[in-house]
């Protein structure tokens, strides 16, 4: 095992679940430039290692094995191509995003409706952005501010979702447990209900991966 094959390992990973190294940081409850790559050399000139801990916290953060992690230390699965400077994704509010005519059947933002915003973070192609309107939300996100979403991250227990009901609601959540048939939402607000739903009665389930407040 190299260095350079360890943290590229861990650039792939982040790149695969739609962040960036310091945004994948701060998905396993790290430090968010704990990946920096300022950090990896040490003032000296020799390598810094990732910790042990902070790899066993990504794992089980992005729910990856060791196998999977040891074949992206291999280059089994490369790296997607860096981006330059900041990068447009589609915006609406809260409110639109439960209209037709925003997303295609497979939950990916579609026609000439949408707003941008850019940021810096996202490597998932079909990421998106909403804006928060209201206090259903409260505290975790408040009336303007705004999530970028993104449909290709892997959805655990415990992560901040936005859900689609096949009517056409939309909904943002925490996921707090999905079977083979429910779907169990709990609500941000504690004064707002917590749903649950028939898998069948979904139409698509994205994970907030960053937000601004």
């Amino acid at each position: 095992m190299k260095h350079a094959d360890l943290w590229r390992a861990i650039d792939t990973l982040a790149a695969e679940n739609g962040l960036s190294p310091s945004g994948l940081a701060r998905r396993a409850g790290l430090d968010a430039t704990t990946f920096n790559v300022s950090k990896r050399v040490m003032p000296d000139g020799r390598p810094r290692w990732p910790s042990s801990e902070s790899i066993a916290k990504v794992l089980e953060a992005t729910s990856t094995g060791i196998d999977a992690f040891a074949s992206l230390v291999s280059g089994a699965r490369a790296l997607p191509a860096a981006r330059t400077g900041p990068r447009r994704i589609p915006l609406i509010g809260f409110a639109q995003a439960g209209g037709e005519g925003y997303f295609d059947d497979g939950g990916y933002p579609v026609g000439g409706a949408w707003d941008e915003v850019e940021t810096p973070e996202i490597l998932d192609p079909h990421a998106y952005a909403l804006e928060i309107a209201g206090d259903s939300m409260e505290p975790v996100f408040r009336d303007g501010d705004r999530v970028i979403v993104s449909p290709a991250a892997p959805v655990r227990r415990g992560d901040r979702v936005v859900v689609r009901t096949r009517e056409g609601e939309v909904m943002a959540k925490q996921l707090a447990r999905q079977s083979a048939r429910r779907l169990e939402l709990k609500s941000l607000n504690p004064d707002y209900p917590d749903y649950s739903f028939d898998l069948e009665q979904i139409a698509w389930t994205h994970r907030i991966v960053w937000a601004s407040q």
